[in-house]
């Protein structure tokens, strides 16, 4: 006690003070729900009544006798497939566009990163009127073009295609992330490269790519975390149609919780899918020994 007290006058203490708010929300909003949700995934609980242990028949269940889990999962690496290079192309392009010296740029990195901050359902209400298959003006765009556009949404072969690209409307923390790694990269490189006869695309894939992987990496973890957990938008756009076409794995577990009440069930559903995407952070990260630059690695195997 005494030594605590001495430490506490000393302030050594203090740091871990500050922490604790942190540390209490962590553990009553965060930990402890994952520790719960784990522990009645070999319940039967439906929420309304005793809960009762059924080890791991939940598991067993959902491999063998629910059709809605493959079909469910496969929709979602199919829109993972494409979700995922598209939103880093495409926010890979805006940041370089924006890294340009221009005027107004400031109200342009306003503009690209204003969807970040506007809700989902409503981005959600914006685009339902965009596709509308009779009246949206995206079929009005492509009819002046003589295109007949499809009923977005209706269409079984469309629906998934069309929330790729609206979940492309949303990316502008991805952007400013992008742009920051482009600020972060010497100017000295490129005039060098200039000089050496370098053209543009060269320093791109010279320069630039390399000197930004780490960047890159980051955002392809969060964005294929982001395109497994996709839930919102399919929810208020499709419900998950049409015939279940765009049924996402996040939104059977939902449904499987909150509409039918097999809470337990529902929470072995979620354990699976945190299984998948760790594996498939894991696999990013090993193989990012073979991409990623690392330009301080870089400097200290030069001075050995």
């Amino acid at each position: 006690m005494k030594e605590l007290a001495k430490k506490l006058r000393g302030g050594a203490l203090t740091p871990f003070l500050f922490l604790l708010p942190w540390l209490f929300g962590f553990v009553v909003f965060t930990f402890g729900p994952m520790v719960f949700s784990l522990v009645i995934s070999f319940f039967d609980w439906p929420i309304i009544g005793e809960a009762r242990f059924v080890g791991w028949d939940n598991y067993v269940s959902m491999f063998t006798d629910d059709p809605l889990f493959w079909q469910s999962l496969w929709i979602t690496f199919k829109f993972a497939l494409l979700f995922v290079p598209l939103n880093l192309i495409v926010a890979l392009l805006l940041a370089l566009l924006l890294n340009q010296k221009v005027r107004f740029t400031g109200f342009f990195r306003s503009v690209f990163y204003l969807p970040s901050v506007i809700s989902l359902v409503s981005l959600s209400m914006i685009w339902s009127w965009v596709y509308h298959g009779e009246f949206g003006i995206l079929n009005y765009l492509l009819s002046l073009v003589g295109i007949e556009g499809p009923d977005w949404l209706n269409s079984e072969k469309w629906a998934l295609v069309a929330m790729v690209i609206a979940s492309l409307w949303g990316q502008g923390s991805m952007v400013l992330i992008f742009l920051a790694g482009l600020k972060g990269i010497p100017s000295d490189l490129y005039e060098a490269a200039s000089i050496d006869g370098a053209g543009a695309v060269a320093q791109f894939f010279r320069i630039t790519i390399p000197l930004l992987s780490p960047t890159i990496l980051f955002n392809l973890i969060t964005t294929i975390i982001g395109a497994f957990q996709t839930l919102v938008l399919a929810m208020t756009l499709t419900g998950g149609g049409p015939l279940q076409s765009t049924y996402f794995y996040a939104m059977y577990a939902y449904d499987n919780a909150f509409k039918y009440f097999k809470m337990g069930y529902s929470a072995a559903n979620s354990w699976f899918m945190f299984l998948i995407i760790l594996v498939l952070t894991l696999l990013v990260f090993k193989s990012s020994a073979l991409w990623v630059f690392y330009e301080s690695e870089m400097k200290k195997e030069g001075t050995t």
